[in-house]
């Protein structure tokens, strides 16, 4: 059906309804009722008019009262209110902050975007192409208007098959279909009139090639000499005429013969196949529903069903065919893989029993020989702990019997200790009893000595007077000690000081002792090998004038050397870089013993100046000594103290000497 009045109605320029609805959105006082109004006078000029010319406008007096109006589509009659920001929505403007917020947008992005938006968005059409100015942007009616120019542009250049999709309920839910609905979407979509006048000629346009190759098929057991399978050198007309007549005859022959038997022998697998797969309708319809032209085969419906339902059937019993020999090969694929992990699943299995046997017999011999070890483990686990046993005893009772003797002879030693003592304090008490007694009478002759004397006056004057002058003497010394008291002080630090300088003294001097008797001895040992070395040089020397070169080395005799001293030889040599080879081992160099006297008397040297530092050290404690006691000393008195105190071999009775003297 036409449907242009409707979309003249719609789209006509300066009096359709997008047109009027762009004018009025162009006008600075536009608004929804003045559109509205302006197409009530465009489309209901006469008084009273309810309906257009085209009958595609409409509008009560109630509905212009509303601001309603109503359009006849091809579906149907459908109403628009107009007070629904048409005028708002046709213009679809960006707002001023939404385009400020675009154009600083801090992202470059942003700006690319927004500038292709509003490209595609402005007016540039003919009339405000060449007028000065910003463009002005298109509203939603224009951008509609062309997109579908565009899109009915780009339908013609092509060959387009249209789908029709049927909405099968209103309430959008599974499974559910509902007839009626469906039956107006076929009618108003033009479904069901495309259908009645393609059923009326004849719908199935096929060309003589197509038709030939399409329905070749169906006559699988005609000759390739009665009707070729291909058409190169033939007319393609005759051959497609012969082969709707042979499809006729052969129909008919079928539809005859009825229902076949497929198990009758004699008959190849195809067609057995064939016979028993779900036979299609017969090859029977008037010759004059398919008509043959210049370049194509038309055909009504009825043939074309039939046509294709046979060639459905051949195909299916073809591909059941490929199927039977697909799953026969797959099958015998398998059979040979089977076969094939079968035999392999037995000899892995053999080989399996077979180490099997062999592991049973590795854990026999295995388990014999642990056995052996586990016997022999316990074994000497016995023999360890009797052992360990006996060995415990004998140190216990070792251990008892050491402890007994010891204890016996620490008593021993105790009580031969406590006689020894006991004698000796017995004998202590006895000559302290005896010097007592010797005391006691010597006092008692002083004593009548004393009281003879004073019964003498002479004497009791001199003995007054012996008597001041001892007082006067100790008044003066106690001055002359309160004097020194501080000096004492000093005296007794540097006293200190000199005695842990003896002491250092005293180390090093026994340490350079020791060093000397060391040297001392390697120097005899060395005499006594060099002379021994001497010696069998001249044994070696006669003995070789008397008999010749003899045979053997000549070292080969080892002398009494000791090894300690040939060692040190041998480690002087090398230290002095001699080369001595082909020397024995115990051999002595008297350059080795030259380097050991020369040692030895820088160590008597160092000796002799530490003891002339000790002897300095002595001299300066004697004189602090006596100088704290009030006493000085010089040097003649202080070398007879010393020499005294060398006479003397302990440091401390020496001391005690010395502090007798001076007192």
């Amino acid at each position: 059906p036409d449907n242009q009045d409707c979309l003249d109605t719609i789209q006509q320029k300066k009096t359709g309804i997008l047109a009027m609805l762009d004018d009025e959105c162009r006008l600075p006082r536009g608004s929804d009722l003045n559109w509205a109004k302006r197409l009530y006078d465009q489309w209901l000029p006469e008084k009273g008019q309810t309906i257009s010319e085209n009958t595609r406008f409409q509008a009560t007096k109630v509905q212009q009262g509303k601001a309603l109006f109503c359009v006849r589509h091809f579906a149907g009659l459908v109403e628009y209110k107009v007070e629904t920001n048409f005028m708002e929505k046709n213009k679809d403007e960006i707002p001023i902050a939404a385009q400020n917020l675009f154009e600083t947008a801090p992202s470059q992005l942003m700006k690319d975007i927004y500038a292709i938006q509003k490209k595609e968005t402005e007016d540039r059409s003919g009339d405000t192409a060449n007028k000065k100015g910003p463009a002005k942007s298109k509203t939603v009616g224009q951008q509609f208007k062309e997109q579908l120019n565009g899109l009915i542009a780009s339908v013609e250049k092509t060959d387009p098959h249209y789908i029709r999709c049927l909405k099968p309920n209103d309430a959008a839910k599974p499974k559910l279909c509902t007839r009626k609905r469906l039956t107006e979407q076929l009618r108003y979509g033009g479904v069901l009139e495309a259908v009645r006048v393609a059923r009326a000629g004849y719908p199935v346009r096929l060309t003589h090639q197509a038709f030939f190759q399409r329905y070749r098929m169906l006559l699988p057991d005609i000759p390739e000499e009665q009707i070729p399978w291909s058409m190169e050198d033939q007319d393609a007309q005759k051959l497609c005429v012969k082969l709707l007549t042979t499809c006729l005859e052969e129909g008919k022959k079928k539809a005859e013969r009825g229902k076949l038997d497929p198990q009758e022998s004699g008959i190849s697998r195809f067609e057995k196949i064939r016979r028993m797969q779900h036979q299609p309708i017969a090859l029977v319809f008037p010759q004059t529903d398919v008509q043959l032209g210049l370049t194509k085969v038309f055909m009504r419906k009825p043939p074309h069903d039939a046509l294709e339902a046979n060639r459905v059937f051949h195909q299916s019993a073809s591909a059941t065919m490929i199927q039977c020999w697909v799953r026969g090969l797959e099958r015998r694929k398998k059979y040979l893989i089977a076969q094939d992990c079968a035999i392999t699943i037995q000899r892995c299995y053999r080989g399996y029993k077979g180490r099997e046997r062999w592991t049973a017999l590795r854990r026999a011999t295995a388990s014999l020989l642990l056995t052996n070890h586990y016997r022999m483990q316990i074994s000497r686990r016995k023999y360890n702990r009797a052992r360990n046993g006996t060995i415990k005893f004998q140190s216990a009772f070792r251990g008892v019997t050491t402890r007994r003797y010891v204890a016996a002879v620490k008593l021993e030693t105790y009580y031969r200790r406590y006689k020894c003592r006991k004698n000796f304090t017995k004998l202590r008490s006895a000559i302290i009893a005896l010097q007592c007694r010797t005391r006691v009478k010597i006092a008692k002759k002083e004593m009548k000595a004393l009281m003879g004397e004073q019964k003498d006056i002479g004497k009791l004057k001199e003995n007054n007077e012996r008597l001041k002058m001892e007082m006067n003497s100790l008044k003066a010394m106690l001055a002359a000690q309160a004097k020194e008291d501080a000096s004492n002080l000093a005296h007794t630090r540097q006293l200190d000081e000199k005695q842990a300088e003896i002491d250092r003294l005293e180390k090093r001097v026994a340490e350079l002792e020791k060093q000397l008797s060391d040297e001392k001895a390697i120097i005899e040992k060395l005499e006594a090998d060099l002379k021994a070395q001497k010696e069998l040089n001249a044994m070696n020397a006669a003995s070789s004038h008397g008999h010749g070169h003899g045979h053997g080395h000549p070292h080969q005799k080892r002398s009494g050397v000791s090894p300690a001293v040939a060692k040190a030889a041998v480690e002087v040599d090398q230290g002095a870089g001699l080369a001595m080879p082909n020397l024995p081992s115990n051999y002595v160099s008297p350059d080795v013993l030259a380097k050991h006297k020369k040692h030895l008397s820088k160590l008597e040297e160092e000796l002799r100046a530490e003891r002339k530092h000790r002897r300095e050290a002595d001299a300066e404690i004697i004189k602090l000594r006596a100088a704290i006691n009030g006493v000085e000393l010089n040097e003649a008195e202080v070398n007879d103290l010393l020499a005294q105190k060398l006479q003397e071999a302990p440091a401390a009775t020496s001391l005690r000497i010395v502090m007798v003297v001076l007192v």
